[in-house]
């Protein structure tokens, strides 16, 4: 007999690809499970699906920075600074990365590469071991959504909030609107999805200086004149991380997503002065924010 679950849940988080840096990506996930019948003539108690697979799921690699434990330009020690923090260094062909964070924020993946088959394989034995005897398969598909349009990838933290959105490296896959004077405007969407593309978005009270920035030793001797750096301290810990200019954009706002809506409706307005501009900025798959300007 077998079971499913569509859209189970959404998995917000970003990734280090050797080519693009770091990388925010939103997947939907479904749910296949194979089995004979337990003593209430089910598989799985869809409740039992859609809670304890999902908090599995989501505890494993929602609102984390995957990393690919095998890929060579990825250096992972303990910080020397923080208990259970961990030093982040990466060395992409766009950039590199320099990070500090509890090791909560992580989540190694034993591969090369960060992949849909790869973060699939990470899931599936994390979730088997926590099933029911009678549950013999288990099969999950992990998608991007399908969006007609442009779109972008964008990585954040936020220090003020109390769950995962906190961890200084995670990200989302998300489309945008812009309405110019009540109509789509296609080209000022597509501005928007190109310079946001592999982004990395900083908040300006989050910038410190160089010499209060915790970072391994590697990395400090690594940093180049275009890296900025920024850290704070949330409820899991601190959080540092040095970024450059090429694939960075600080706000002069938190990255909420109503914050980042608001911030791309005041530039758009200061271009288009005379124009009613409204813009629909999504966080991930099906959830975002809505500001006029």
């Amino acid at each position: 007999m077998k079971l499913f679950v569509n859209d189970l849940t959404v998995i917000d988080f970003s990734y280090l690809c050797e080519k693009r840096g770091i990388v925010g990506e939103s997947w939907i996930v479904d749910v296949l499970l194979e089995g004979d019948l337990n003593a209430m003539s089910m598989v799985l108690d869809f409740g039992v699906v859609k809670k304890q697979i999902k908090a599995i799921i989501d505890d494993a690699v929602d609102h984390k920075l995957l990393l690919a434990t095998g890929s060579k330009k990825l250096r992972i020690t303990n910080s020397g600074a923080r208990q259970d923090h961990e030093y982040v260094d990466f060395y992409s062909e766009r950039a590199a990365y320099f990070l500090q964070s509890p090791k909560e924020a992580f989540a190694k993946i034993e591969s090369d590469e960060i992949s849909i088959d790869s973060v699939t394989k990470h899931l599936l034995d994390v979730i088997i071991v926590e099933m029911p005897e009678n549950v013999s398969g288990l099969h999950l598909t992990l998608r991007p959504e399908k969006i007609e349009g442009d779109f972008y990838h964008y990585t954040h933290g936020l220090k003020k909030h109390d769950g995962n959105c906190q961890r200084i490296a995670h990200g989302h896959r998300s489309t945008i609107q812009v309405l110019n004077n009540g109509k789509r405007d296609a080209s000022i969407e597509r501005y928007w999805c190109d310079r946001w593309e592999d982004i990395y978005l900083a908040t300006d009270d989050d910038e410190i200086s160089r010499d209060k920035i915790e970072l391994s030793a590697h990395a400090l001797e690594d940093l180049t004149p275009d890296h900025r750096y920024f850290s704070y301290y949330a409820p899991q810990g601190r959080f540092d991380i040095a970024v450059e200019e090429k694939v960075l954009e600080v706000v002069d706002c938190d990255s909420t997503v109503e914050l980042l809506a608001d911030y791309i409706a005041r530039q758009l307005k200061a271009m288009h002065m005379d124009n009613d501009i409204t813009v629909v900025a999504f966080e991930g798959v099906g959830k975002g924010a809505i500001a006029d300007a």
